[in-house]
């Protein structure tokens, strides 16, 4: 049986991002054409899509990793900032963009919230693995 884990994670993204766009919860919201993705950006990003594939690279790490929350997520899509003479310093990518992508999910019910035990935040459904298992058998053939 393939998994997520055996295929490349650009592939399962790229191909992830052009489902999710069937998905009819999923929409990327209206301040998405002005919005950076980060503190760290310059820019908005160039490809038109951009809210698809990060929603998708979102569940990908949700599917990775049993629980996670938004502000791990806010750490590992940030990035280092030019701060021009001054050495460059880490900040943390956009929170909002992020926390939208999970909500919309959750209305999509490939993720779910856990907030049971010590570690909280959000967590894949057997919906959301069974999609992302679905799109990995597809890239393999």
């Amino acid at each position: 049986m393939v998994t997520a884990f055996d295929i490349n994670p650009q592939e399962l993204i790229g191909k992830t991002a052009a489902k999710l766009k069937e998905v009819n919860e999923i929409q990327p919201p209206e301040w998405s054409v002005f919005a950076k993705t980060g503190a760290h950006k310059e820019r908005q990003p160039h490809d038109k899509d951009w809210w698809y594939t990060r929603t998708a690279a979102v569940l990908r790490t949700v599917y990775d990793r049993d629980c996670i929350g938004v502000s791990k997520l806010r750490t590992k899509y940030g990035g280092r900032r030019n701060r021009n003479v001054k050495m460059g310093r880490f900040y943390k990518g956009s929170g909002s963009v992020i926390r939208k992508a999970l909500q919309q999910l959750e209305k999509a019910g490939l993720v779910s919230k856990n907030d049971k035990g010590v570690h909280k935040g959000r967590k894949i459904t057997a919906k959301g693995r069974s999609f992302l298992d679905k799109i990995a058998k597809e890239i393999k053939k």
